[in-house]
């Protein structure tokens, strides 16, 4: 997920188990389907795209980008996560390699498209990541790079915990919309999304995304940006 086991990119090691179990739950079910509906509008997977899936953890949502037919690459730091993403996927055009996505091992303009999930959020030099996501990438591709919204009660409650000595969240840094957009090297698309509660009747919290997706509210728990790879101009014909 972006941090080099000198900075206890380790304590991944421990959560396959723990990040699949919490997206079985109720709430959990619908946090991905919104998540997911909302890096599929931006990604726009076609059929026989090769895609980088940065920082792909267990392969969460990886298996509905490759449902589209697409040609996966997943990195992330962490083996034992990607040990789980391979299980998921073995039906799939699905490979993986250990990596730190602030020094992507491959050469530029590699894909078609690039995408990372929540993965910004653990790395110590944010700009440097974000400008190898867009080295890798073709011209006339996309950038689609999401994280944990700080205007939202899901980050509070997670700086809260990591003040309390949580392994994990306690090396995350959140950005609000505005501060993830000053990173993007050219003018990108924003959307946040998870506007209900982890404590929300999952009924309810359906009724509470749909009036957050409706007023465009900027505090939603996820935010998805996407920014695309300009084609290079031609010279001009003598």
């Amino acid at each position: 997920m972006g941090i080099g086991k000198k900075d206890g990119s380790e304590l991944f090691d421990e959560w396959p188990a723990k990040y699949d179990s919490w997206f079985s739950t109720p709430i959990g079910l619908l946090v991905k389907k919104f998540e997911t509906s909302l890096l599929l509008e931006m990604l726009n997977p076609e059929k026989s795209e090769v895609i980088l899936d940065v920082g792909c953890g267990t392969g969460v949502f990886t298996l509905d980008v490759l449902s589209y037919g697409a040609k996966i690459l997943g990195i992330d730091i962490s083996t034992p996560m990607l040990v789980q993403a391979l299980k998921k996927t073995s039906s799939y055009p699905f490979f993986a390699i250990v990596g730190d996505m602030s020094a992507l091992p491959f050469p530029d303009e590699s894909f078609d498209k690039v995408y990372s999930m929540t993965a910004l959020e653990f790395v110590s030099d944010a700009a440097k990541a974000v400008s190898e996501l867009d080295r890798v990438t073709r011209p006339g591709g996309k950038v689609v790079l999401t994280t944990l919204n700080s205007l939202s009660p899901w980050a509070e409650r997670r700086i809260l915990e990591g003040k309390k000595g949580h392994t994990l969240f306690k090396n995350m840094r959140f950005r609000s919309p505005e501060e993830l957009a000053d990173l993007a090297p050219r003018k990108p698309q924003i959307k946040t999304a998870i506007h209900f509660l982890k404590e929300d009747d999952p009924q309810q919290a359906e009724r509470i995304e749909a009036e957050g997706t409706r007023d465009k509210r900027v505090t939603g728990a996820f935010i998805a940006m996407s920014w695309p790879k300009p084609m290079k101009k031609k010279d001009p014909a003598w």
